[in-house]
């Protein structure tokens, strides 16, 4: 695996999304998928979009997210692997000047796919100054960790106020998702991957018992240090390593990298990195299921054990590894300037380049490509006017635009 992320010449960027080789294989010998598979490419959208540089001035170094405050347009944050969060702003396109915001790189390991991989501001910020933190710290090998901290200024972030809430030991260096987001519904949602190697060798997302392979549903507002939704799946367990695990929402998910809320519906997306053939999109639903390792997108995977076809919820998009090798899942456009994309989900790959749209078609979606780049798309951001963003691993931050020409 090492070999190949080294041919690429991202040390640690490609391990960071999940890509398993250089040409979309299980970089451990694997469990290769034994469905019917569809790689049908996507023919290109009728709609004239183009990426332009926002903020040329600046660069960040292994940026991984880039999000604003609720209901503040005035700054963007964004998140650097390493343990740095840094702001700008917004309104300035010509700035060079970013700040930091709050430093945990000495307690950050960034070995396999670990870094700082998430950030969510509570949704009652601008009272509260709360945020929350998704990283990896030494352990064995690593341990996820979510925690909140606090702000006395609404910008800068006080390490010292560092609450942790939540621990999960990777028995892996890969697949630890890591992206937090708060739901219309006020409830913190985080992303796990399946604990890593490949192919899901301890089944952990098809087990309950365990937070691996899951979207995880908590509430951050009640009791030390979190307490449960009361229509949560598993709301009912006691939550032991014998039992299923209440703050489970969702589960069968390979390695969640990015997933995000429909402003206008509510609507959660999100994009599962695959592993021997396909990446897909998916709709999560309140106790899905989403069929890995017994299914890799729809195609069967490793079936022993799992149950009927039937009791598991099937991507709404999926692209084999000749479009593509690790899927970021993005936003659906909500924006103003380029209004053929209007209610559209726009989403990527790290490896092509690639950004995808997501069109309704006759009760289901078809997906068309939007733009080719040669971008390392490690993330989307959208503002609070609902125009997206494009996080390039490399450094840079773009903004998608309607194409005049």
């Amino acid at each position: 695996m090492t070999n190949c992320i080294e041919q690429i010449g991202f040390l640690a960027a490609a391990v960071l999304v999940g890509v398993s080789s250089c040409t979309g294989g299980s970089g451990f010998g694997g469990l290769g998928g034994s469905g019917s598979v569809n790689c049908a490419s996507a023919a290109r959208a009728d709609v004239a979009v183009k990426l332009e540089r926002a903020y040329p001035n600046l660069t960040f170094t292994a940026p991984v997210a880039l999000l604003q405050a609720p209901a503040d347009a005035s700054r963007w944050f964004v998140v650097e692997r390493a343990g740095v969060i840094r702001s700008f702003d917004a309104t300035n396109e010509t700035t060079a000047t970013s700040d930091v915001v709050i430093n945990i790189s000495g307690q950050v390991d960034t070995s396999g796919e670990g870094g700082l991989l998430g950030f969510a501001f509570h949704p009652r910020f601008a009272t509260n100054g709360e945020a929350f933190l998704s990283y990896t710290t030494s352990g064995n090998p690593l341990t996820s960790i979510i925690s909140r901290v606090r702000s006395v200024d609404s910008m800068t972030f006080d390490p010292a106020t560092e609450e942790v809430i939540l621990t999960l030991d990777q028995p892996f260096t890969n697949h630890n998702g890591g992206h937090i987001v708060f739901g219309p519904d006020g409830f913190l949602y985080i992303g796990f991957g399946d604990g890593g190697s490949s192919g899901d060798p301890l089944n952990n997302a098809q087990n309950l018992n365990n937070l691996f392979g899951a979207l995880l549903r908590i509430d951050v507002d009640i009791m030390t240090p979190y307490g449960i939704p009361p229509d949560n799946p598993f709301v009912g367990s006691g939550g032991s390593s014998a039992e299923p695990q209440p703050e489970i929402y969702a589960y069968g998910l390979r390695n969640p990298w990015r997933f995000s809320f429909d402003r206008v519906n509510r609507t959660l997306w999100l994009g599962d990195v695959g592993q021997d053939e396909i990446e897909e999109v998916d709709i999560i639903e309140n106790g899905g299921n989403y069929g890995w390792r017994c299914y890799e997108g729809s195609a069967e995977f490793k079936l022993n054990g799992c149950g009927a076809r039937s009791e598991y919820i099937f991507p709404v998009a999926e692209y084999c590894h000749d479009e593509g090798n690790s899927i970021t899942g993005g936003y659906v456009y909500r924006g103003g300037a380029i209004p053929e994309l209007q209610g559209v989900y726009v989403f990527g790959d790290f490896v092509s380049g690639t950004i995808f749209g997501l069109f309704t078609d006759a009760g289901g979606f078809d997906r068309r490509v939007l733009l080719d780049t040669d971008l390392n798309i490690v993330s989307f951001g959208q503002g609070a006017d609902g125009e997206l963003y494009i996080v390039d691993f490399g450094g840079g931050v773009y903004r998608l635009v309607a194409d005049g020409g």
